[in-house]
């Protein structure tokens, strides 16, 4: 019986097994250090505030493995003979297979910063990282300042968490405003004034330059490049993620900032495959980046590289980039394209409308000759997927966009609408006379069916 062996149990992995399981009869091995059972990492967030218990963050109950005959080993893999058709665990055990699927995921950077590995400093990714958050910082006595560095979405998650059990935060971005190299301007500087209202001490355009240690070596405080000197107990390293590959460095599979996949998500030596985090594309499929560290492209590769294995080869498909998340209370979506204004590209305009007292905003993006709509993003006001998917499939024009807005808007009836006022901005900042439409959900899915 041929034998598959997926190393990490993550959302690529655990899909990928659950969906050779339904093609096939293989013999499969998951193979993970972090934790038993798989979990869901975006969660973790809402177990340490106390919203839900962390076996609530396991989506299947512990019978359902033994079931589906997928055979569950806790193991660090220290590294893979690719010629032997072997791993080598940590403690020495082997596992033989006979294709294996790389799902490691990522870990989190460290820029050999001074006392980055002093007690104390910690990222957000892992379940030990969550754990650990709960030794350093179980309460506001035990953890009288928490210093986070980076200013990206981990950034801004942790410093909710620790600021739900009112421990003092200070925020160092090393931008001018926060998140400003993926978001445009205006979206930007709303967030960094919906931080600050949340009482958290953002610092813009500041560095880390060392953390000092105590005299039992535990971080007590950072020094900024501002000469600046931030007494704490805790400090966040969430300056973004990198492939979790360093265990393959002498596997003779071939590696970039990731493990080089082709579109089928195969790499260089046969019978091994890498999806998730650490997979990296040869080529940029369209403007999609090498390396997509989220969750539904992780889920898609597990998708495709079962049905690839199984006999039916298939190519990784993501289609057109969407995201969503959350930037404390606000809900954030971007459909297509939207760059910030460091990477805006030469043909790009963007239009942007923000409500004069609320926290909600949207940036449309379209080309500046043909009028092609590009992206959205939107902040505080749900969309609908479906809708966006189809409109960039359909290259519909911006004006197309703005004409029947209110179809994609997906808040319940009872929420305030703002399509008419963004409409209107829309005519006044581009001369045009679009007035606001509506079709029927069955007109617009008609053509789909």
């Amino acid at each position: 019986m041929e034998h598959i062996v997926i190393i990490g149990n993550g959302i690529a992995g655990v899909t990928a097994a659950r969906h050779i399981r339904k093609l096939s009869d293989k013999k499969i091995t998951i193979v993970s250090s972090e934790t038993d059972y798989f979990f869901s990492r975006t969660a973790l967030m809402y177990v340490y505030m106390g919203h839900m218990k962390f076996e609530h963050t396991q989506p299947y109950e512990k019978w359902f493995w033994k079931k589906n005959r997928i055979d569950l080993v806790k193991g660090y893999v220290a590294c893979v003979d690719s010629q032997g058709k072997k791993l080598v665990l940590k403690d020495d055990a082997e596992i033989s297979y006979d294709k294996l699927i790389i799902a490691t995921g990522s870990k989190p950077n460290k820029f050999g910063w001074p006392g980055q590995n002093l007690d104390g400093v910690q990222g957000l990714y892992s379940k030990q990282d969550l754990d650990q958050l709960e030794i350093n910082a179980p309460n506001n006595k035990a953890c009288k300042r928490a210093v986070i560095v980076g200013g990206g979405l981990i950034g801004i998650e942790l410093a909710e968490m620790l600021r739900s059990r009112d421990i003092p935060v200070t925020f160092l971005v090393r931008e001018d405003s926060f998140w400003n190299g993926v978001l445009p301007k205006g979206e930007s500087e709303m967030i960094n004034e919906h931080i600050l209202e949340h009482h958290i001490d953002l610092r813009l355009s500041t560095n880390l330059v060392e953390i000092i240690a105590d005299e039992n070596g535990r971080a007590k405080a950072v020094i900024t490049d501002k000469g600046d000197t931030l007494e704490c107990n805790v400090v966040g390293l969430t300056a973004g993620v990198s492939p979790n590959i360093d265990f393959l460095k002498d596997s003779g599979i071939e590696l970039g900032r990731g493990v080089k996949v082709d579109r089928f998500l195969e790499t260089n030596i046969p019978d091994v495959y890498a999806i998730g985090d650490c997979a990296e594309q040869h080529e940029a499929i369209g403007n999609r980046r090498p390396v997509e560290a989220v969750w539904y492209t992780g889920r898609m590769m597990g998708e495709t590289v079962a049905q690839t294995i199984c006999g039916n080869k298939r190519e990784y498909n993501p289609g057109h980039w969407f995201n969503s998340a959350k930037f404390l209370d606000i809900e954030y979506q971007t459909y297509g394209w939207v760059f910030g204004e460091n990477s805006l590209k030469e043909n790009e305009q963007h239009f942007h409308w923000r409500h004069p007292k609320e926290y909600n905003c949207i940036t449309v993006a379209f080309d500046k000759k043909t009028r092609k709509f590009l992206g959205i993003n939107t902040f505080g006001i749900r969309m609908r997927h479906e809708i966006f998917d189809r409109w960039l499939t359909e290259e519909q024009s911006v004006d197309h966009v703005m004409e029947y807005l209110k179809d994609a808007n997906f808040d319940p009836e009872f929420y305030a609408q703002y399509e008419e006022d963004i409409v209107a901005k829309f005519n006044a900042d581009f001369g045009t006379n679009i007035s606001t439409k509506k079709k029927s959900w069955k007109r617009i899915f008609e053509k789909a069916s």
